[in-house]
């Protein structure tokens, strides 16, 4: 049977979950980063999902879960990606498996984005309120690592890399977070990402330029893990880093991990304790793991990041007030 199109289902609807760092224009919803999630529930058997893919160049990388099932690859070429299951109710979770780190994803008009438009329901199906999403909130900051770059193979582009394998992505899903992951390929605190993405220091509160990032409540937790691109590192350039994520969260506890290749941890351990700050956290991560838990030396196996999932869990639970459920 054709699809008959009943109610239109705007990105801001509140029976939509969006998690992660999502920047918000009239009628759409804008994410760049890997590991950002879509989820909702119907009654029915048909909806479509919409995306505006005007301008792009490279096609973002999405896994879509219905129910209980495997996630299903898709890839962003279109407009329009359709669901058609058995008539009842379903859970449907969009996860951002790559924004490619070497498109433009930072200065719109983009070239690799996520742009979420809402859905299209067939006319006998009905959008279901979810209940929003409890647990403790965590935020990351990373570079190609946290982004899930070559976690599946040495391919430097979208097929090597799976944000749901990073282990920021397994953390969190470990305390039943509200999850913001934010990695850009090649970042540092003050070098420059792939993609025209600024500096860490610079890029630090923003979705992409001329958006703002605004939190509705603070997170608990936030983590730093950058510093491993940065071919110098003085500690005030990292504590100025710092600084600019406490004056954003005055509340939160803030988790300075060192590179896991221990790359200027001297520096940063020296930087966490110059800004003598009670609920700043410096946790060095040097030989959680090796070149061998890496597709290319450098960045961790899907095995490699579940070993650094494995130390940072217990970690964060002895110097944080995360727990898991």
């Amino acid at each position: 049977m054709p699809f008959e199109p009943g109610e239109v289902v705007a990105p801001s609807d509140p029976r939509i979950v969006l998690e992660g760092q999502w920047g918000h224009q009239p009628g759409v919803a804008i994410t760049v980063n890997s590991g950002s999630r879509i989820s909702f529930s119907y009654a029915g058997e048909r909806l479509q999902l919409l995306f505006d893919t005007d301008g792009l160049t490279v096609a973002p990388h999405v896994w879509i879960t219905v129910d209980d099932g495997e996630p299903e690859l898709h890839v962003i070429e279109g407009p329009v990606v359709e669901l058609s299951e058995p008539d009842g109710r379903h859970q449907v979770e969009v996860v951002v498996k790559d924004v490619n780190e070497h498109a433009n994803r930072w200065n719109p008009p983009f070239e690799c984005a996520v742009v979420f438009a809402g859905l299209v329901l067939d006319v006998k199906t009905r959008l279901r309120l979810s209940g929003r999403p409890g647990g403790p909130r965590i935020e990351f900051y990373g570079d190609s690592i946290t982004q899930g770059v070559r976690s599946l193979s040495v391919h430097p582009e979208s097929e090597g890399a799976d944000g749901t394998t990073s282990y920021a992505y397994l953390t969190a899903r470990a305390f039943g977070a509200t999850s913001y992951q934010v990695g850009f390929g090649s970042q540092g605190i003050s070098k420059p990402g792939n993609g025209e993405v600024p500096a860490g220091v610079d890029s630090f509160g923003w979705n992409f330029a001329g958006s703002p990032a605004e939190r509705v409540e603070p997170s608990d937790v936030v983590v730093i893990n950058l510093g491993v691109n940065d071919p110098t590192l003085e500690v005030e350039e990292y504590a100025d880093y710092v600084r600019r994520v406490r004056a954003a969260y005055p509340e939160s506890t803030i988790v300075s991990l060192t590179p896991f290749n221990g790359k200027h941890a001297d520096t940063i351990q020296a930087a966490v304790k110059s800004l003598d700050d009670p609920n700043l956290v410096y946790i060095d991560s040097t030989g959680w793991i090796t070149e061998d838990d890496c597709t290319d030396q450098v960045h961790p196996t899907v095995a490699g990041h579940a070993k650094i999932a494995e130390h940072l869990i217990p970690a964060l639970e002895e110097h944080t007030n995360l727990r898991r459920p």
